[in-house]
């Protein structure tokens, strides 16, 4: 499984923490920028590229950066197979229910306000889960595709 990272300057000194830490994992991942610390970039320009290869490509994950998540999520949910949802802390089974119920493919993440600890107990956590395969769930996948595949 290949991780696409994208931030803009809010989640730039977090991404470069967990690339530290996909690392030190094993994982293999793409940097799709930003690729250096720049105030006042935006973050749809690094975040379509991570979401618009996670929709190429099935088997991938994308964790994207921001201030809070949220319009890194609403872009990178505009890519065809795409399931991002937002963390910016709270209990681990919010993180876990995101994998296991919604089998949820990009991580967007509320840089400015998860604490660095957390933050990398939680992205293990993510990306150790998998999808529960129970029937319920799949049919809600499903529904959601049928919807995007309608719009």
């Amino acid at each position: 499984m290949k991780i696409y990272l994208a931030t803009d300057h809010k989640g730039f000194q977090l991404k470069e923490k967990i690339k530290k830490w996909l690392d030190d994992w094993g994982f293999v991942y793409e940097d799709c920028g930003a690729l250096k610390l720049e105030p006042g970039d935006h973050y749809p320009d690094y975040v379509s590229k991570a979401a618009a290869a996670v929709s190429a490509d099935p088997k991938s994950k994308a964790i994207v950066l921001g201030h809070s998540g949220q319009g890194e999520a609403i872009v990178a949910n505009k890519f065809k197979g795409v399931r991002a949802v937002v963390f910016y802390g709270g209990p681990e089974d919010i993180i876990k229910l995101s994998r296991e119920h919604n089998d949820a493919n990009v991580l967007s993440i509320g840089a400015t306000f998860v604490q660095e600890t957390e933050m990398k107990k939680f992205l293990r956590v993510w990306l150790d889960t998998p999808f529960s395969e129970i029937e319920r769930h799949k049919i809600r996948i499903q529904k959601i595709t049928d919807i995007e595949n309608k719009t």
